[in-house]
């Protein structure tokens, strides 16, 4: 059994909540009215996983999620809404330590809770097995360790010579559960001129792409955009697929695109990494890319990147210590698909060498 608190303001919204991880089964179930009661839940219950509102009377929800993550860090799935405040502060919440989110549905909730269980309970049984250690105040940690991009060549020579990539066109970017510190981590130590466009298909709602390409575009040297529209993808850019829709790499009059597409019912996961990269391949061909498949629950990507490699694409896939959950980089190294297997503070340097004149 799991143990999960579920904290909420919402008298009603507990009671769903109960109700549906109730009817999952496997899930030892406490409740706490505010951040307060959470807070005292974490000593005497001791969670293994937490649902947390983000929107509660006296301390809300991310000074919470801070408290918990100080005083015994444990896996947290934040409730929040699909406006766009709730979409940045759900993206701190990740910063802060949280391993994943849920929004609520848009109408009553009572009528409409159903539409998200099961997700919801997908969502906490794989967090519920997270690696909070590594994921907590990733972003933070990774900044210590920027340096290491334009550290000194002693350790790159026990490597041998430095290879670099000629003719590529783009890099290709998935990731899930854990995204958006791992994508802070990625690109903040890349350079303004990096020579490369980087292609990100994120799973996330429409409502929180905009706020999450808003956001990294502040974080680092790069410019990035969220692709409402087809986008001439060039570099030093940074695209990242809007929500409830697909991404894919095209050609229009000559130049490269990447453009967003209706989603297909088969495909579970959105935007799909599978589908991006296979577009990409088709269209740029498949030795001018560079896949980089990160943290994320499922498989999403794993196949096409794998057939990228086989192709003569170059593919690195981020280890299973870092990673928040190892599914989908997971699944690639059991196909065999990769180059390079690395902690995520050490992606953007191994980019960088590649990219190396």
């Amino acid at each position: 059994m799991t143990r999960l608190l579920i904290v909420d303001d919402s008298a009603l919204m507990r009671k769903l909540l109960s109700e549906i991880f109730s009817d999952a089964g496997g899930f030892e179930i406490d409740i706490a009215r505010d951040a307060e009661e959470a807070l005292a839940r974490l000593h005497d219950f001791g969670p293994e996983v937490i649902t947390l509102d983000i929107h509660m009377p006296g301390m809300d929800g991310l000074s919470c999620l801070d408290r918990i993550m100080i005083e015994r860090p444990c896996p947290v799935v934040m409730v929040s809404s699909l406006t766009e405040e709730g979409a940045d502060e759900t993206l701190e919440a990740l910063s802060l330590g949280a391993v994943d989110f849920i929004a609520k549905p848009r109408g009553p909730v009572s009528l409409e809770i159903d539409t998200i269980a099961a997700q919801l309970v997908e969502k906490v049984r794989s967090a519920a097995t997270a690696r909070v250690s590594r994921a907590a105040r990733l972003t933070d940690r990774v900044r210590l360790r920027a340096r290491a991009v334009n550290r000194p060549p002693a350790r790159r020579k026990q490597r041998g010579p430095v290879e670099r990539l000629d003719g590529i066109a783009a890099v290709l970017v998935g990731v899930s559960t854990g995204g958006p510190p791992a994508l802070d981590a990625l690109l903040q130590p890349l350079p303004a001129d990096f020579p490369w466009p980087i292609v990100i298909a994120q799973h996330m709602p429409k409502s929180f792409t905009g706020p999450l390409a808003r956001r990294l575009d502040r974080n680092c040297a790069l410019t990035v955009s969220e692709v409402t529209g087809p986008t001439p993808i060039i570099a030093g850019h940074v695209y990242i697929g809007t929500g409830d829709a697909d991404l894919l790499v095209s050609r229009r009059k000559g130049v490269a695109i990447a453009m967003p597409a209706p989603l297909r019912p088969e495909v579970p996961w959105h935007p799909s990494a599978e589908l991006l990269v296979t577009s990409a391949m088709k269209t740029l061909g498949a030795e001018r890319l560079v896949g980089v498949l990160l943290t994320g629950m499922g498989s999403d990507g794993a196949s096409a990147m794998a057939r990228m490699r086989e192709g003569g694409g170059h593919v690195i896939a981020q280890d299973e210590a870092s990673s928040v959950v190892w599914g989908m980089p997971g699944a690639l190294v059991a196909l065999g698909g990769v180059d390079r297997v690395l902690p995520i503070g050490e992606i953007a340097a191994q980019l960088l060498e590649w990219a190396q004149e």
